[in-house]
């Protein structure tokens, strides 16, 4: 039977003499010219650097520095933004969906009245029903019932997130 020890990468903060080289390379890297920042990129990505801009060369390197100095993303935070990238680009390639904690039980249905006509909306699993056709989010139906923008779960009385300050 294997056993897998899980090594933890230290934090920052927790040893000054590590923090202070990383950051001495970080600093380093606003010397460099263009060209050996690609270098740089190369012997630390394994790849050749996408284009010449020398403002995100440093800032993808200095990452790429702290990163393998002190980890990256939890398997948790990478499959978070995996799944937000999918959303964004409005394709699926995983099966789990991020679940809005505001978004009632599947099935509910949300009543609304605008101007004298009342719209019942139904939850489903990965969106809403109105009307029979299938929305993606309550703002997109509150814009086709107003003709303005809304935010969905304010214009359907749902509780909407306080802002952090």
């Amino acid at each position: 039977m294997k056993h897998h020890s899980k090594i933890t990468p230290p934090k920052p903060g927790q040893d000054a003499r590590l923090d202070q080289s990383v950051l001495s390379r970080i600093a380093a890297l606003k010397a460099m010219s263009v060209k050996e920042l690609k270098a740089e990129w190369e012997r630390l990505l394994g790849s050749a650097a996408p284009n010449n801009s020398l403002a995100f060369l440093e800032a993808r390197i200095a990452y790429r520095l702290q990163e393998l100095t002190y980890g990256g993303p939890d398997h948790e935070t990478r499959r978070m933004l995996d799944l937000l990238a999918d959303e964004v680009e409005g394709v699926s390639r995983r099966k789990d969906q991020i679940a809005d904690p505001r978004n009632p039980v599947a099935g509910t249905r949300l009543i609304r009245e605008w101007n004298g006509v009342e719209h019942t909306i139904t939850v489903l699993k990965d969106g809403f029903e109105w009307q029979g056709r299938k929305y993606k989010s309550l703002s997109g139906i509150a814009r086709e019932i107003t003709g303005v923008r809304w935010n969905g779960y304010r214009f359907f009385g749902l509780q909407v997130r306080p802002r952090e300050v």
